[in-house]
């Protein structure tokens, strides 16, 4: 039992290690301070909202950390490495698509003002 709590161990030390090189939020701000900068006149400056900002400290926003580093004086790769791929973002993961349900309810003769919805004729 010993060696399945080990190998359980590394692999969730191994998924953590991805984001141990990324800057600490509270690092980047205080970067942005030293440079005269704040999220929010970051961001009225580009034109965008402060949770925009504010985003890209928390999860992938290359626009946003685009700005940042600008603001910096680094490359956005530098502060966030495990969001980069030989200097490119890497592609956000697909979207889950959701298939409608057909409504078997739908289907019967349902009327709207006594009109039948779906012969169109009157009840």
């Amino acid at each position: 039992m010993r060696l399945l709590y080990v190998s359980m161990n590394k692999h969730i030390q191994s998924k953590k290690a991805n984001h141990s090189l990324d800057w600490h939020p509270a690092d980047v701000k205080a970067a942005l301070e030293k440079a005269g900068w704040s999220l929010r006149r970051l961001a009225a400056h580009h034109g965008y909202s402060n949770a925009m900002m504010a985003h890209a400290l928390r999860r992938q926003y290359p626009k946003a950390e685009r700005y940042i580093a600008q603001a910096i004086g680094i490359a956005p790769e530098d502060i966030w490495p495990s969001r980069y791929i030989d200097g490119q973002p890497k592609p956000w993961p697909p979207r889950k698509k959701f298939k409608r349900r057909s409504n078997p309810q739908s289907k019967s003769n349902t009327t709207r003002g006594g009109i039948n919805v779906n012969d169109g004729e009157a009840a």
